[in-house]
């Protein structure tokens, strides 16, 4: 990279920190509630320094920034924010820090610094603050942060929807062969080698999923865990920070930020889910049996399609696999509504007629293409 483009890059994140800064300034002016603005000048303290580090790096290039100026458009947000009020504005900064948390992992500039975790940190206060002007309580932190979900709700949900993806890939090719031929071995073959083909196509991307996952949310807590042991102030003053913003006083958070820090298993615990994201208890589940759940669930849905081939033949197969695919297609529908709590015969009913409009497509293709090729 020229230094002429290293100039822009650093320019322009230079120009994004002072932006930041300049609001969240004026989000404390405007915010009536003390502890909350607190939070804010602390969060303008945090983009400010940030700004430094891009003011540096231009000045060692021979260009520095010159007087900070805010852009139009935050110069504009901060003044709706002083005039009308913080929360004005919050849900627009709020998207916009979540929108660019990671931006900095991408910087080479920015490695072996706090950069990025702290961008993370303003995402999850600002989250937090838009929730309640006041701080948001624990409950209602949880469901945005995504943790205390209903476990096995969301088992039968992937049981639903991987078995629906079975039946309609699987339903779609044995008709689509069908339509091309009346061959009920080669129907047969072909249905179960859908079958076989999509079940190991699923575990694998399952496994791959899981495993890589896991792998970058262990290497997130490496990083969180040596950061934790090099600079523990640092680490106590970002969880401080989003303590007050879920409505802690500054004693109280303090204090308990202290006490995290003190004891680093738990402190590495809380700043992994209220830092990072994620949840450490979910990171103990296997590749190997997702991947071998995710086979199994595809494996079940595909062999309805197939099934009727294999004690019957000619149209009377093919009448009865429709059958019996749309019956369990209407099962699926109907057993969505437990997450949906839509009228049951609604969403069956739609399942229903967009599986068989798919079938029916496929086997329109194998008709068209049996008599073009026979």
């Amino acid at each position: 990279m020229s230094n002429a483009d290293e100039v822009k890059r650093y320019r322009a994140m230079w120009q994004d920190e002072i932006d930041s800064a300049a609001l969240y300034g004026a989000m404390a002016e405007g915010e009536p509630d003390a502890a909350v603005a607190r939070v804010y000048r602390e969060l303008a303290a945090m983009e400010t320094k940030h700004a430094g580090f891009w003011a540096d790096r231009l000045s060692k290039r021979g260009a520095p920034p010159g007087p900070p100026r805010a852009s139009w458009r935050a110069r504009l947000l901060a003044w709706t924010a002083r005039r009308l009020g913080a929360r004005i504005v919050l849900p627009t900064v709020a998207s916009r820090e979540y929108a660019d948390r990671n931006t900095y992992l991408k910087h080479p500039e920015t490695q072996g610094t706090r950069m990025t975790a702290q961008e993370r940190t303003h995402a999850r206060v600002l989250q937090s603050l838009l929730l309640n002007p006041g701080g948001a309580p624990g409950g209602e932190l949880a469901r945005v942060e995504g943790r205390h979900r209903n476990a096995s709700g969301n088992a039968l949900r992937a049981a639903v929807l991987g078995a629906n993806d079975g039946l309609c890939s699987n339903l779609s090719l044995v008709m689509g062969v069908a339509g091309a031929s009346t061959n009920g071995h080669v129907i047969l073959l072909s249905g179960f080698a859908g079958l076989l083909a999509g079940a190991f196509s699923m575990a694998l991307g399952e496994w791959i999923s899981v495993k890589s996952s896991r792998e970058l949310a262990e290497r997130e807590m490496g990083v969180e865990r040596d950061e934790l042991a090099a600079a523990p102030e640092e680490e106590r003053e970002e969880l401080q920070l989003i303590y007050e913003a879920k409505g802690l006083s500054p004693d109280e958070a303090r204090q308990l930020s202290s006490r995290l820090v003190e004891e680093p298993a738990h402190a590495l615990d809380v700043l992994t889910r209220e830092e990072l994201g994620l949840d450490p208890d979910q990171l103990t589940g296997s590749a190997g049996t997702a991947a071998l759940t995710s086979f199994s669930l595809f494996a079940f849905g595909a062999v309805f399609p197939v099934g009727p081939f294999l004690f019957l033949t000619g149209p009377r197969a093919v009448v009865a696999s429709i059958a019996v695919s749309s019956a369990v297609l209407f099962g699926v529908g109907a057993a969505i509504t437990v997450f949906t709590g839509k009228p049951v015969w609604r969403s069956g009913g739609r399942q229903l007629i967009l599986g068989l409009v798919a079938a029916g497509a496929t086997f329109a293709l194998g008709r068209a293409l049996g008599v073009a090729l026979g």
